[in-house]
């Protein structure tokens, strides 16, 4: 039986073909096809690309490749795993899946529980509790005399008493001349989700909420946390509504009004 690199010459010669043609129809360098024909191992380097040429090269030539390769793997000693790739390797011609793969796949199986996790947890402890919403403060009233008579020349004066504001409208008028104003956060949902709102380090609403629910809340900060952020609007002071997340996320945003 002639030698494996024999075979090859002998195959690629019958065809009229030389190196450089083969070269440019395998996209394989010249030198490393060279290299097969003269069984010149050290010139390719790892044995897993040495086998994966020998069988590119034997199935364009006509020839056995499992075959070829058995050949070779009889010329050169049995190898050893260098590496934790080596044994994730699924075959030695690099075809099945590599390192980096499989620590995608498992990354990305860690975290789509972990999402789910984080879901189920929330949709467990937050139940479909009633939303406690905080009364907005109570505009001063504002107290004006009884409107004359077109028949009078000048209006009645009002009594001191008359005049004098009720003690709780009062407070309202002081603390909205003297105090903050507080400000307004809105939230719109556009699809089923979680939800936890907390006022100023006071929890305010928490529970699953359908689409269409809106809420309005006043105060200094708020502390949003939603299981699907996706389908959160919130406004601040009056501005556009912006999507806390994306459909799924569990997203919490602190906001400063």
């Amino acid at each position: 039986m002639p030698a494996l690199g024999d075979e090859f010459r002998s195959a690629r010669e019958a065809r009229g073909l030389t190196l450089s043609d083969v070269a440019e129809q395998l996209h394989i360098r010249s030198v490393y096809l060279n290299a097969i024909e003269t069984e010149d191992w050290k010139a390719i380097g790892a044995p897993v690309y040495i086998r994966g040429f020998i069988r590119t090269y034997a199935r364009f030539l006509g020839l056995d490749g499992e075959s070829a390769i058995g050949r070779y793997n009889e010329t050169v000693p049995a190898e050893r795993p260098s590496s934790a790739a080596t044994v994730l390797t699924a075959d030695d011609d690099g075809s099945g899946p590599s390192l980096w793969a499989v620590l995608a796949i498992v990354v990305a199986i860690g975290l789509v529980g972990f999402v789910g996790f984080e879901w189920w947890s929330y949709a467990q402890g937050g139940g479909a509790k009633e939303p406690v919403v905080t009364a907005s403060p109570a505009l001063p009233t504002s107290v004006a005399s009884t409107p004359p008579s077109s028949a009078a020349p000048t209006a009645q004066p009002v009594s001191a008493t008359s005049a004098q504001p009720a003690p709780a409208a009062a407070g309202s008028a002081v603390g909205a001349e003297n105090g903050p104003t507080p400000h307004r956060i809105t939230i719109r949902l556009t699809q089923r989700s979680w939800l936890h709102v907390a006022i100023d380090g006071a929890a305010q609403l928490e529970g699953i909420y359908p689409a269409g629910t809106l809420r309005t809340f006043t105060g200094n900060a708020a502390d949003v946390r939603a299981g699907n952020a996706g389908g959160v609007a919130v406004s601040v002071d009056g501005r556009p509504p912006v999507l806390l997340g994306k459909d799924g996320d569990v997203v919490e945003q602190r906001y400063t009004l």
